[in-house]
């Protein structure tokens, strides 16, 4: 057996006067998969960096096969064996998957025996868990391609012991346990462990061997995957007093008229590729469409088209019947609200105080705007006067509404955008990955809040890359592929299966919408 045990004690990290990881003792016994568990900031990315070497810890210790090492640098834990695949790529874009793959050694030679290298790269691939276009750049890779490229490249160096961090958010699920799988078999063949952060509790059901759950920077569980339940360690994440998960009401709705039809919809990329191509889609008042797919196939584009990031093409948006540009008066008049990912940089000023950033949308609107005839100058008390009621109904905690609003944790400034976006009731509400890297309280609230204004009659569409997500939310999902709706199903009907196969492109089917 090659597989390493890996050991930390009482492994402590401090950033200032920030305490990120505190005493964390953890067992990776050898030839088994590990799942790490916890909240977003709760120290799972700092505890793997400690022991990769790049963070040196204040206080512990890493053992490795129980002796300790001093692991001041990613190129020690290299050389002790120790791999690990981030969340964001680190491939080359203009390099070949060989040259990659050569340059994830670190050391490479001024003259490279090319007919030797690639025998050496072949014999590689017939090992590995899954094969790649050795002449492909990642430019011609799909994303899940591409994460399978930065798993090749650790495995080429031979871990003793191989991280991943979040390695199946840009997979579809049967890419997902095709990659799992594969790891899990290499590390019940003795030749690997394998530590995996992930949030998917089907992951930690179905792959892991043992996990271990962090709050706060500390080790609150650990212990045989088979001797726990989901709804245990999400309790463990989160700790005892808070609720894990919430109730959301489906009011049945008779099919409302079409609030957003979309119609041969055309949307370049950021490098002037076709993202979206002659899309059709309509969305009717009261019923949420979930968008589903993997990650660059044209989602981003489709949903900046919509709300007036990017523009179209081709193509005609159209909104209660008429023509749809996303101006600000339009939005106002036909009530268009968003929620964009990552709404500090997208939907926010940071340095704007909360009050300010509510009030976006409504700050030349009576009874907001004075005098028009006097320059119309904006009513900042009355501003914030409504800011501390919306501070209050949605359990925005700041400490106060003058406070920028860029010192709200993730969860409170969601809180706040779609305090905003709600206001005056929103007739259509476009919603991209509303609770990536929240907790639990902040996704059951935002989770409650779009529930309920379906169930009020809005129409609301619902792009994510968690399917998750989308079954519990969603009336209908339609899956994106290459920029296309490749599969249109009641949600109620989807099959996780199904829709992977439609999101990976290896289904094909004819293009079906609601009329």
């Amino acid at each position: 057996m090659t597989a390493l045990t890996l050991e930390t004690f009482n492994l402590t990290k401090r950033f200032g006067a920030f305490t990120a990881l505190e005493g964390v003792s953890l067992t990776v016994r050898p030839g088994t998969v590990h799942a790490l568990l916890g909240e977003n900031g709760a120290g799972k990315s700092t505890l793997v960096k400690c022991i990769v070497g790049y963070h040196r810890p204040d206080d512990g210790a890493v053992m490795v096969d129980a002796r300790e090492h001093d692991i001041h640098s990613p190129t020690v834990a290299r050389a002790l064996g120790i791999g690990m695949v981030y969340q964001h790529f680190t491939v080359v874009p203009g390099m070949t998957v060989a040259e990659n793959l050569l340059l994830a050694r670190g050391a490479i030679p001024a003259v490279i025996d090319w007919p030797a290298a690639r025998a050496e790269l072949e014999a590689f691939l017939e090992t590995a868990p899954f094969r790649l276009d050795l002449d492909a750049t990642p430019l011609d890779l799909s994303a899940g391609e591409k994460q399978k490229l930065e798993i090749l490249k650790q495995l080429f160096l031979k871990p003793r012991l191989l991280i991943l961090d979040e390695p199946t958010s840009v997979l579809t699920p049967q890419e997902a346990d095709e990659v799992l799988g594969a790891l899990r078999e290499r590390a019940h063949a003795g030749n690997c462990s394998v530590v995996l952060i992930t949030h998917k509790f089907r992951e930690v059901t179905e792959h892991a061997d043992d996990v271990s759950v962090l709050r706060r920077g500390k080790l609150v569980s650990s212990g045989a995957v088979a001797l726990t339940t989901p709804q245990q360690l999400a309790q463990a994440m989160v700790g005892e007093g808070r609720s894990t998960t919430v109730a959301l009401t489906r009011e049945f709705r008779e099919a409302g008229p079409v609030c957003l039809s979309i119609q041969g919809l055309r949307v370049r990329g950021d490098r002037g590729e076709l993202a979206v191509q002659d899309l059709v889609l309509a969305v009717r008042a009261g019923e949420i469409v979930g968008v589903a797919g993997v990650s660059g196939n044209g989602q981003r584009e489709l949903m900046q088209s919509l709300t007036g990031q990017r523009p179209r093409e081709a193509g005609q948006v159209r909104v209660a019947g008429r023509e749809f540009h996303a101006t600000r008066r339009e939005n106002r008049v036909l009530k268009v609200r968003s929620l964009p990912e990552e709404p500090l940089h997208n939907a926010c000023v940071g340095e704007l105080s909360v009050a300010h950033n509510m009030g976006l949308r409504q700050f030349d609107e009576a009874p907001f705007s004075g005098l028009p005839w006097l320059g119309g100058w904006v009513r900042w008390g009355a501003l914030r006067r409504r800011a501390r009621e919306w501070i209050t109904e949605y359990g925005v905690k700041t400490q106060g509404e003058r406070a920028p609003i860029r010192t709200l944790s993730g969860g409170n400034v969601q809180r706040a955008v779609l305090a905003r976006e709600l206001s005056g009731h929103a007739e259509l509400l476009l919603v991209s990955n509303p609770v990536f890297g929240l907790d639990f309280a902040a996704v059951a609230e935002i989770h409650g809040r779009l529930m309920a204004a379906r169930n009020r009659g809005a129409a609301v569409l619902l792009v994510s890359e968690d399917l998750d997500e989308l079954l519990a939310l969603a009336d209908r999902i339609v899956v994106m592929s290459e920029g296309r709706i490749v599969h249109d199903v009641a949600a109620g009907a989807a099959d996780r299966h199904e829709l992977g196969a439609f999101m990976g492109g290896k289904a094909h089917g004819a293009q079906r919408v609601a009329a």
